[in-house]
């Protein structure tokens, strides 16, 4: 009996080895592409020039792009970037713990993490950072802030509550006077709610694209944050845990942003102003709200008694909703499982983080030539008084 000799072929994983020259440049190119945003960022013309031609462009296209997914494509990159990294790093640990110049090869293996970030760092520094070190919304629109006067503040805080008294009335609410308004239906008007300002702020036009729930709403109540947008995705992304009452002011400062508005002060002054001016009441009565939370805040150190004058001069609904609002974000600090221990430490571990995000995020602005840091959120005061103050 004959058997014909077979010899099996063994699969072998194709390599591609790349010239020297081409790896170095493929390292080097977001280096140099960092580099060179350092170097020019106090250039305002070359930064104003990279917003309109690089940032406003490409970010439109990721908006567009991401607008596909009802989901936050932000939230989903970075869980997945997240755990590679993390699997990535503990997998190159353990192939170079038992070999022959482990260091090096650790290295090696950790060099395409290295440059993946200044990759990332990099664009976003064109896309996003830019906008920092560029003329700004006010500077733009000619807001000066020589009009804000006490009286004057205290004349527009008295005119927002007057708004949102009247308001507070003409949004929907439950058996028990308890705002209710439907925020899937408040998600898929808002881009529609800048329409009526365009006339006045032609930079303002563009394209916005419907925000998305985020999917983890709860840790971004915990570190205090009610929504954010990332320009790598060009989507908005909001936290859906508060009270809705505010929420169309956010969405409205997170799609000022996708217009463009890079600084926080002037994102939230934009946002409120165009839902004051949207004729939507569900989004005239929360930026109405929302400014006049931030009004009050400095009058109530600017004239202690024109502020409780306002207050006693709220409506049950408005200061219902205020209270609301003020209760959540308030829970958000504490944990109460019912075990003293366990409530005591967790409580510690959650307002420290909170801190820590807050510590960051102001370094982060204030290294972007935002000199008030996270404080620059409330500074949409001055530009809320300069321009009702002269309407």
């Amino acid at each position: 009996m004959n058997r014909e000799k077979t010899t099996e072929k063994k699969w072998t994983r194709p390599v591609i080895k790349l010239p020297r020259g081409v790896i170095m440049a493929i390292c080097l190119l977001p280096a140099v592409l960092t580099a060179l945003f350092y170097a020019l960022r106090y250039i305002p013309g070359v930064m104003g020039w990279a917003t309109i031609y690089i940032s406003a462009p490409v970010r439109g296209f990721l908006g567009m792009v991401s607008s596909v997914y009802p989901f936050s494509m932000t939230e989903v990159l970075l869980t997945i970037g997240g755990i590679w990294i993390i699997y990535y790093i503990v997998k190159s640990i353990m192939v170079a713990a038992h070999r022959r110049g482990k260091w090096k090869i650790l290295g090696k293996r950790l060099l395409p993490i290295l440059v993946l970030g200044v990759y990332i760092w990099g664009l976003f520094c064109w896309l996003w950072n830019s906008g920092y070190h560029a003329p700004g919304f006010a500077v733009k629109n000619g807001f000066t802030g020589n009009t804000v006067t006490s009286e004057n503040l205290a004349a527009v805080t008295r005119m927002f509550a007057e708004k949102a008294n009247e308001l507070s009335l003409a949004v929907i609410r439950d058996d028990d006077g308890k705002y209710a308004e439907d925020r899937r239906e408040m998600f898929a008007a808002s881009t529609g709610i800048y329409d009526n300002i365009t006339s006045e702020f032609p930079g303002l036009s563009g394209k916005v694209y419907r925000p998305k729930s985020m999917m983890y709403s709860w840790l971004m109540s915990r570190t205090g944050y009610s929504g954010m947008y990332f320009a790598l995705t060009g989507e908005a992304s909001i936290n859906t845990n508060p009270p809705v009452v505010h929420m169309p002011a956010t969405v409205a400062h997170e799609h000022a942003h996708q217009l463009g508005v890079f600084a926080e002060d002037e994102a939230n002054f934009v946002g409120i102003l165009a839902c004051v001016k949207s004729g939507e009441a569900v989004f005239e009565y929360g930026g109405y709200m929302l400014g006049l939370s931030y009004l009050l805040n400095a009058l109530a150190h600017e004239n202690s008694g024109e502020w409780f004058e306002i207050m006693e001069s709220l409506s049950d609904e408005v200061m219902r909703d205020r209270q609301e609002n003020y209760d959540f974000w308030a829970s958000q600090r504490t944990v109460n499982t019912g075990v003293g221990v366990i409530d005591n430490v967790l409580t510690t571990v959650t307002v420290t983080v909170s801190d820590a995000v807050d510590s960051v995020y102001d370094s982060y602005l204030k290294s972007q030539s935002q000199e008030l840091g996270i404080r620059s959120y409330g500074a949409c005061v001055d530009l809320l008084v300069e321009y009702f103050s002269v309407r």
